[in-house]
């Protein structure tokens, strides 16, 4: 069956209430458009007065009596007025529209009328400050889901990484390993399209030496070399793919992260060096830190920490994403003393060498004895546990003594369509929820 097209009058409606929305409150726009309005009429004074004095100073003519017609002289000052400023207003208006749309032609998508792109962008723009501590994808995942409800975003993200294309690079040009920082990049971008597709590109086998790496990961490195230093080099590529937000290291120092583990049938502890070999051998994690020890934390993520409207700490691998944010004493220090709203996202499910058999009161557990206790004010628990997960995977399930350690809230945060990780956007519209609860709507 054909949908009805709509009649003229229904066209004529919307388009009507289409340009009633331009006068929405805050977008930023009515001033601009009353003061364009003020100049055009400045414009039209002065046109008006040029053309009076000509009609009563020239001599008489054939086209005076045509000027006097066209400006309707037959008809009522005020009727004339009427018509000449309705004929204005629709001609400025279209005039808007269309600069409107070639000016923001390369950011509009299909579909979503121009006051909707402007809308978002200014809700966006005035939204809260949030800042996200982490590593890996599931860092990645939290940010591709906030970057669409608020602009104010911060990652402090570990540079302790030693393995893949970030290890070579570390070893072979001393710069801090990007790839962390890299995919946080790739989540912030405000068009995950082919500039963000080549910056994740990573070189087959037909590489050669390059095999294994990311182009992004050499994009940073590269950078670094030319700017002189790798927090530049992450603020220009940030430009460069337009993230929404910023992304951070939580130290500017070459750390390594080491893990003593207790391996089945080995008596003793077994001293594991970097963070790529943790999870690689099995057995429980008693222990992590970092060489050298107590770094100083990046200036810029203690100033985000302390200006931020909420703290999400998590997802990501607890040990070896999470933990080595937390092991920098300042950042430790500066979430403490931060007046946020701070909450712990715990994983959805446990990471073969890392937190087999881990309860969700095991994770706040290990937080706390690593960095100490006050970290955050309430953790989100996933209660969905729907799907079958890989070998080696278990649900994490919240553990009988957790709200004695903390503040627990339950919600369906899960992925259906990938069990064992988080939906962006249920996690992060939860995070937003949990916030407003909190504090209320910090923006109108």
């Amino acid at each position: 069956m054909e949908r009805e097209k709509p009649t003229g009058k229904a066209r004529l409606q919307v388009a009507w209430a289409e340009l009633l929305r331009w006068l929405t409150p805050g977008l930023g726009v009515k001033r601009w458009l009353f003061l364009l309005l003020a100049g055009i009429t400045f414009i039209a004074v002065g046109l008006a007065i040029a053309v009076l004095d000509v009609y009563r100073t020239a001599p008489e003519t054939w086209w005076l009596p045509v000027l006097s017609y066209l400006s309707l002289r037959f008809l009522p000052r005020l009727v004339r007025a009427i018509i000449f400023g309705g004929i204005g207003v629709g001609i400025i208006g279209l005039g808007i529209w269309g600069l409107n749309r070639s000016i923001l032609a390369p950011f509009l998508r299909p579909g979503l009328p121009v006051v909707d792109t402007i809308a978002r962008y200014r809700k966006r723009e005035r939204g809260s400050r949030i800042v996200v501590i982490g590593g890996g994808h599931g860092l990645s995942t939290l940010l591709r889901g906030l970057k669409r409800l608020t602009s104010n975003l911060t990652a402090i993200v570990t540079v302790a990484d030693d393995g893949g294309s970030s290890g070579r690079l570390r070893n072979a040009l001393g710069v801090l390993p990007p790839g962390d920082i890299r995919n946080c990049l790739a989540a912030l971008s405000d068009d995950e399209d082919l500039i963000t597709q080549l910056f994740q590109y990573r070189f087959g086998s037909q590489g050669g030496e390059l095999e294994g790496h990311s182009f992004g990961n050499l994009f940073i490195s590269a950078l670094s070399e030319l700017t002189g230093s790798f927090e530049e080099a992450v603020a220009e590529s940030g430009r460069v793919m337009g993230v929404s937000g910023q992304v951070l290291p939580s130290t500017l120092h070459d750390v390594q992260l080491i893990a003593d583990k207790t391996l089945p049938m080995v008596a003793g502890e077994v001293r594991v060096h970097g963070e790529s070999r943790i999870p690689q051998m099995g057995g429980k994690v008693r222990r992590v830190w970092l060489e050298p020890n107590n770094p100083p934390a990046f200036p810029k993520a203690v100033r985000a920490l302390l200006q931020a409207d909420m703290v999400v700490i998590g997802p990501g691998s607890l040990y070896t994403s999470i933990l080595p944010n937390l092991l920098v004493p300042e950042i430790a220090s500066a979430l403490r003393a931060s007046p946020a709203f701070k909450v712990f996202v715990c994983n959805v499910a446990t990471q073969p060498g890392e937190t087999d058999g881990y309860t969700c009161a095991d994770h706040v557990r290990a937080l706390e004895a690593h960095a100490g206790t006050d970290l955050f004010d309430l953790v989100v628990v996933n209660r969905c546990m729907d799907g079958e997960l890989l070998p080696g995977y278990a649900w994490v399930q919240g553990g009988e003594d957790l709200e004695s350690l903390s503040p627990v809230y339950e919600s369906d945060v899960a992925n259906a369509a990938l069990p064992g990780t988080h939906d962006a956007a249920r996690l992060s519209q939860t995070l937003m929820d949990l916030l407003q609860a909190r504090t209320g709507p910090l923006v109108e």
